[in-house]
């Protein structure tokens, strides 16, 4: 909402220094977004005044259209001679009234106008467009044309309101009231305690039965309607400069008088409105619901066909609107057409003004149906002032009379549904125990009066809501408007004590250290939405019974393309490696943690839980027991080079390994020895996968994979080159930890180290050697390293060479050669058991 401060005043009496940085600094405490203030005219600088073209020569000799134009600006270049200037627009004729930018006159943009030779002639000024001075185009896209009536050489700065302040104010769904110059000035005069002139109070003739004649079917949709009707409208009447300019600094164009009219009114009171030309309408206005498949055509030109859960305006002929949203292209403002011959103005003469309270519901689901937001929906989505209705009918009347010349039909049509104030009961310490502070209940009381609200009562408060307060339904809501009005700044700032002893769960502190460790071992960290497409399911080559095509769908996504819940960390963590790949960054290695989503077998339904009471355990339950199974996982993905090449050597591209690796840096974490071995499971190519098992009670459990992606799976996605990618369910990783992480001991003596060379065959992985080595070489063995794998034709077709560095080492004494031979020798005999191996060179 755009509010200009030179409008806001006539409803508050503000300071004659407040600015609007002043006003904003008011607002913004009170609860309103006020986003900028907008300084209109800065930069701008006279003599600027009004012109009347006396005479147009027409230059042909360029290859652009030229005008050679002399303006009467009367005394106001000092002389009384006509003012000379070269002009290119073509939609002002002799005789108009235009805007003249003197010589010295500096435009928005410091753009400084003087006499200058141009086009083989002198131009001693210019003839501006709104454009040029800041205003925005007014539809005509070219010159100003003002009123004939106007006095040649008066300064225009002040006519066209050039200078002012403008507040763009974003209102939030639950503040439809501000949508409006009254809900701005009622909330401005709150802020500065002074008292409102409320726009809405106009004497509102009754309704009486000679209006025009109206029928409503759906009161639920529609429950009010007032229906006023002004004749001898002047067709070629103009809007009014004024009018205009508020207009335009409301952020809307003009259209015509009388729709100008209905917007400005909207704008003022918050009620939209819709004007019909009453020599196209066919018998009465009616309210009813779409019959499917119906069709109209709107103000914007476009067929619609409508859904039965559409709120129409109709007549005898059928639908001449879509209610609360646009009207149809049918009953619209005829513009003035003048006769060439006999200089006749027709147009509409005639109007009906439609001033209606719609359900807020039902046009917030029209207008999203048909893609259609309009000013007149947005308002009634948020909620519109019913009792505003009359009102904003009668000021439309005056204005067309006023404006127009109309003379105003005694008929009032007025359609009202029963309906009651709603009524809130509460404490009337309430706001007190919700703040926290003793504002005591004078202060409850004024404070809700401000806004409307009549109070009764003393310890119990008897509050009736206001009607453009649709938002205002139960005691937490009396008492936030108490506590913003009061000053949220206000509030005592308290830190919260937990009790002493705890902190950070177990589940909460693994899941920390893996984050930490794969930021140190150069992952970022990437979150991504929970949503994906079934489409990516055929990207990544799953099987058609793979459980992780059984997904969760939602009722309202976010996108149509995503509608469901992940069941796979990957897509998301893909994605972001293809839009960073694209974006230049080509060395990746980014990382996720969060939750999957697995429904059961049989999709349960989750009760309603009831809101006036804590539910019990046992709905509770039912609740959880209802959703699905939600697993939280930790993956990874890389592309491009692991370590960069530089002075200290060549670098490396990542590859699978560095996928396994960041498998077992989170197990690690977690407290856990990760069984890895070799896999076929996609999206990983099946000779460059690996999975992944811990104990858990006694057996192993597969809890992820990781590896080189199938080239397949990398051309469908998109993704560079041998991306590399891991997943792991960190709940299964966390069972099988058997406790907290114990600190290491660390012996003061001596290591002994072994080297040994095995050779196997080829198809043998490197972790079953290894895996058959630890087992061996018993308790002394610290640790175990592989730094070598040779292939050659002297060891044989189909074989390789494992060279491991064995670390002995003992608490309590210096290990013997012997001893540490003996444990590598037992090391190597149990790994040519189970393996085959042979020692390189015997």
């Amino acid at each position: 909402m755009r509010v200009p401060l030179s409008w806001l005043r006539e409803y508050v009496d503000l300071p004659a220094t407040e600015t609007g940085r002043d006003v904003q600094a008011k607002l913004i405490p009170a609860g309103l977004e006020v986003e900028t203030v907008e300084q209109l005219g800065a930069g701008l600088t006279g003599p600027l005044v009004v012109g009347k073209v006396l005479t147009i020569e027409e230059l042909t000799e360029f290859k652009k259209p030229i005008r050679f134009c002399t303006v009467d600006v009367g005394q106001a270049n000092g002389t009384g001679e006509p003012q000379e200037i070269i002009c290119g627009a073509r939609n002002f004729a002799e005789g108009d009234k235009v805007v003249v930018a003197l010589p010295g006159a500096v435009l928005p943009g410091d753009f400084r106008i003087a006499e200058r030779k141009t086009y083989g002639r002198v131009s001693r000024g210019m003839i501006c467009s709104g454009d040029e001075l800041g205003m925005g185009d007014d539809g005509s896209h070219g010159i100003i044309v003002l009123p004939p009536e106007l006095e040649i050489g008066i300064d225009a700065t002040k006519l066209l309101e050039l200078y002012d302040e403008v507040l763009d104010i974003a209102v939030t769904p639950d503040r439809g009231y501000c949508l409006s110059m009254r809900g701005i000035a009622r909330e401005t005069a709150i802020a500065y305690g002074l008292p409102l002139r409320d726009p809405a109070l106009l004497d509102v003739p009754a309704p009486n039965s000679y209006g025009y004649p109206i029928q409503v079917a759906d009161p639920i949709g529609c429950d009010r309607f007032t229906a006023r009707t002004v004749v001898g409208v002047t067709p070629e009447a103009r809007t009014p400069i004024w009018m205009q300019r508020r207009l335009q600094k409301a952020g809307m164009r003009t259209v015509s008088l009388a729709v100008d009219i209905t917007n400005y009114v909207m704008l003022e009171l918050g009620q939209p409105l819709h004007a019909y030309d009453r020599t196209r309408l066919d018998g009465p206005i009616g309210v009813r619901r779409a019959a499917a498949g119906e069709t109209i055509t709107t103000l914007d030109g476009v067929k619609r066909v409508l859904d039965s859960g559409d709120l129409l305006i109709t007549d005898s002929s059928g639908p001449i609107g879509l209610a609360g949203v646009m009207g149809g292209a049918h009953t619209e403002i005829a513009d003035p057409v003048t006769d060439p011959e006999t200089g006749i103005v027709t147009g509409t003469t005639e109007v009906v003004i439609e001033a209606a309270h719609f359900d807020a519901i039902s046009i917030a689901r029209t207008a999203r149906r048909h893609k259609l937001a309009s000013e007149a929906s947005r308002r009634f989505e948020r909620g519109v002032d019913p009792q505003a209705a009359a009102a904003a009918a009668q000021r439309c009347v005056d204005l067309l009379v006023l404006l127009a010349g109309g003379t105003a039909e005694a008929g009032v049509t007025e359609i009202v549904a029963p309906s009651a104030p709603r009524t809130v009961t509460m404490p009337a310490n309430h706001p007190d125990k919700v703040a926290g502070v003793d504002y005591g209940r004078e202060t409850v009381v004024r404070r809700l009066q401000e806004i409307g609200c009549d109070v009764y009562g003393q310890d119990e408060l008897v509050v009736t809501v206001p009607s453009w307060r649709p938002d205002l339904f139960v005691p937490n809501d009396l008492a936030e408007e108490v506590i913003r009005l009061e000053g949220y700044e206000n509030l005592p700032s308290t830190l919260p004590k937990p009790p002493a002893g705890r902190g950070l769960t177990e589940r909460q502190r693994t899941h920390r250290r893996v984050g930490r460790a794969l930021a140190g071992a150069g992952y970022v960290e990437a979150l991504n939405y929970p949503f994906i497409g079934a489409q990516v399911f055929d990207q990544l080559g799953l099987d058609a019974d793979d459980a992780r095509r059984r997904v969760v769908t939602l009722v309202n996504p976010l996108s149509d393309e995503e509608p469901a819940l992940r069941t796979t960390l990957l897509p998301g963590l893909l994605g972001a490696l293809r839009r960073n790949d694209g974006r230049g960054s080509h060395d990746l290695a980014l990382f996720e943690t969060g939750l999957v989503f697995r429904p059961g077998d049989q999709p349960g339904v989750a009760v309603r839980l009831p809101v006036d009471r804590r539910p019990t355990d046992e709905e509770i339950a039912g609740v959880n027991a209802a959703l699905p199974a939600q697993p939280r996982r930790v993956a990874v993905v890389l592309a491009g080079a692991r370590e960069q090449a530089g002075w200290w050597g060549k670098g490396r591209p990542s590859d699978w390994a560095d996928a396994i690796q960041a498998a077992r840096t989170v197990a690690a974490e977690a407290g856990v020895e990760l069984i890895v071995s070799a896999d076929q499971h996609a999206p990983w190519h099946p000779g460059r996968c690996a999975a992944f098992h811990v104990v858990v009670d006694g057996e192993q459990v597969l809890v992820g994979h990781g590896g080189e992606l199938h080239p397949r799976v990398v051309k469908a996605l998109g993704l560079p080159d041998r991306t590399c990618a891991m997943e792991l369910d960190l709940d299964l990783v966390e069972k099988a930890n058997e406790g907290p992480l114990k600190a290491p001991s660390i012996s003061s003596f001596p290591v002994a180290t072994q080297d040994v060379a095995l050779v196997v065959d080829a198809a043998v992985p490197t972790t079953t050697v290894e895996a058959a080595l630890r087992d061996g070489a018993g308790e002394l063995l610290e640790s175990i390293r592989l730094f070598d794998v040779y292939t050659s034709d002297q060891l044989g077709e189909g074989k390789k060479s494992l060279a491991y560095a064995l670390k002995f080492r003992a608490t309590d004494r210096t290990l013997t050669v012997d001893e540490a031979s003996a444990a590598r020798d037992a090391a190597v005999a149990l790994a040519a058991d189970r393996t085959g191996a042979v020692l390189r060179g015997a």
